[in-house]
């Protein structure tokens, strides 16, 4: 995702590490499967295997790793571009549409009760992976952790420092100097 907030950026690409880490994380599933369309979110339900959850089903898909029913709760008022037909509105799940949805609901301090960009900041990384734990549990603080977990506040510093750089100005050429004005002296 280009432009934006570099600090709600890296926090993106940070939850992306732990969710979704892969070569294609836009089309994944839960459990590492792919899917091809992405015309809307997949709905594909995968029997979790291992953890609290076993035997149930995930139908987390993306690079967000978002269930159906949270993306159907947020897109309505994120999704930059929904398709509407006569009866219904569809919300395509494609890379940019993610990207976009997941960026400005992390961007909305009403729905978590805090400013994550100031926290962000401020360097609160804990905190705001702790309010976010429950909607993405392999964020260190969640009922479901993994290997990425332990590493998230590293990952976010490097990521945080990739964003800063594409954000900062071109410098000015340094071997050009710069002409002088000519003084103006009193009469």
């Amino acid at each position: 995702m280009k432009g934006g907030d570099p600090y709600v950026r890296a926090l993106m690409r940070t939850i992306s590490a732990s969710e979704a880490n892969g070569n294609r994380p836009y089309s994944l599933l839960y459990g590492g499967q792919q899917v091809t369309d992405l015309s809307h979110h997949p709905e594909i339900c995968v029997t979790i295997t291992v953890g609290p959850n076993t035997g149930n089903c995930s139908t987390a898909a993306g690079r967000y790793q978002i269930i159906n029913t949270t993306w159907y709760h947020i897109a309505p008022r994120y999704h930059p571009a929904p398709m509407r037909m006569v009866f219904w509105t569809s919300y395509s799940f494609e890379p940019e549409y993610q990207d976009v949805v997941v960026y400005r609901w992390l961007s909305d301090s009403q729905v978590w009760g805090v400013d994550i960009s100031q926290l962000l900041r401020q360097g609160k990384l804990n905190e705001v992976l702790r309010r976010l734990s429950p909607t993405w549990t392999s964020l260190g603080y969640g009922i479901e952790t993994n290997a990425v977990s332990s590493s998230l506040p590293k990952i976010y510093q490097k990521m945080l420092q990739e964003e800063l750089a594409v954000n900062q100005p071109i410098p000015e050429n340094t071997t050009t100097k710069p002409t002088a004005s000519p003084s103006k002296t009193p009469n």
